[in-house]
Formats: C-alpha cells, structure tokens, sequence
C-alpha cells in the first residue's frame, strides 16, 4: 500500500496521464521515471514550492509599507466606520477633532501586520514538515489553491494566537485606543450608531487574509510559470510535468 501511495504521489506531482497510470502502477519496481525523477524529488520538489510561496509571501508583507503602502492589502478603518469617514472628514468640526487620529491608526494597524509576518514562516514550515503522503496527494491532485488551503486549515489556530499578541503591542505603542476611541466617538455622533469593533482581533482577521491571499498568488505561479522555478529541484520536478502536458 505504501509504495502505491508513494507512486500515486509522484504521477499527481508529475502530471502524468490516465493513459499511463496502469503502466506505472503495474512496476512497482520503478524507483525513477522518464526524465530521472525519483519519488523522493517528486515529493521534495512539492514542499519546496510551498516553502519558496510562503518565503515570498511572508517577506514581501513583512517589509516596512509591506502593508500600508499595498493598495491590495492596506488595511482600512472597520467598515463600520467606513461609512462615516467622508462624512467626518467632510465636517470641519469633526475633521479638526478625529482626522489626524484616524490617520493615526491606519498606520499602527498597518504596521502590527507587517510586524506580524515574522510569526508566520516558522508556522508554515512546521506545516509542511508534517505533511503526509495523504495531504501531499489531496495537494497535488487538488489543483491551483490545494496547497494554500492545506495551509489555512493547519495553520490558522497557531497563527491567531501569535499574531494577536504582536498585533496588540503595535496598537499599544501607539495609544491606539485613545485615538479609537475618539474616532468611534465621532462615528457615533454622525451616524448615531455604536461601534464594538475589537482593533486587535480586527487586523488579525485582515492580517491573515492578506497573507493566505499572497501565498495563493504564489502557490499558482510556481505551478504556471516557469521563471518562478528558481532551484534545480523546482526546475526539474515542474519542468517534467509540462513535458508531460
């Protein structure tokens, strides 16, 4: 059972065709393929790419501005108080009292997920490290965003837990809470509304959902495009699946 797993594996990974499959499993000798890919580069290959998408990932949102500065991923006022911004910043009155506090708190939100990536890397790897030959080929067979959702259902739990804390001391150092809440005052003099919104869970949420959505634009490049094969083992696990195209 193992060594067909091990086989099912490497022909998912290696993109070969039905037609083909009867012919592999029937040696169950073969311990490399056409091309000279052996299981063990099948399934290193696999994790290599995961690990360069979340490197990636990571990196490019963990850079000062990775997130302030990223029309994609810059993360707003709760959508609450979105709906009253332009108002607010529309009334002199109220401008004079919250604007530069609401200018204020982007950045400290902001800059809370960018510090946060650096919580990230080591959760992912551990991740991949304890795929098994099940997960690898659920990942492989499942298509362009397998590998992402693999990750967001191992990872989300640890990586709430670290990012809250980070998150947290970045609105602290900012007095967030003071410059909050005279924004949620303004937003309730406006609109008559009250706003609950707790800020550190807030960027958690948004925090996470940026980085999965980066590594997912990473995870389907490294599968489309062969210019983001940068290692020898990428370039040839990735390389002799297109063959097999």
């Amino acid at each position: 059972m193992k060594k067909i797993y091990l086989l099912l594996i490497t022909i998912s990974v290696i993109g070969v065709s039905c037609g083909e499959l009867g012919n592999v499993i029937g040696n169950e000798v073969l311990k490399t393929l056409e091309g000279g890919i052996t299981q063990d580069e099948a399934a290193n290959g696999l994790k290599e790419a995961l690990v360069k998408g979340v490197n990636n990932g990571t990196g490019f949102l963990g850079k000062t501005d990775g997130f302030l500065k990223n029309a994609a991923y810059k993360i707003l006022v709760p959508s609450e108080v979105q709906e009253a911004e332009q108002k607010i910043r529309n009334n002199v009155i109220a401008n004079a009292l919250v604007g530069d506090y609401i200018d204020k708190l982007v950045t400290a939100m902001n800059r809370g997920a960018e510090n946060a990536m650096d919580e990230a890397k080591p959760i992912f790897v551990n991740a991949i490290k304890a795929m098994t030959i099940q997960d690898a080929i659920n990942i492989v067979t499942g298509g362009d965003g397998a590998a992402t959702d693999y990750l967001k259902r191992t990872t989300s739990a640890q990586l709430q837990e670290k990012f809250y804390p980070v998150i947290k001391e970045s609105l602290d150092k900012v007095n967030a809470n003071e410059p909050w809440t005279k924004v949620t005052t303004a937003y309730n003099m406006v609109m008559s509304k009250e706003v609950t919104t707790d800020l550190n869970q807030y960027v958690t949420d948004n925090a996470m959902s940026a980085l999965f959505k980066e590594i997912l634009k990473e995870e389907n490049n490294i599968r489309a495009n062969p210019g983001a094969r940068t290692t020898e083992i990428l370039e040839k696990v990735f390389g002799y699946a297109d063959s097999q195209k």
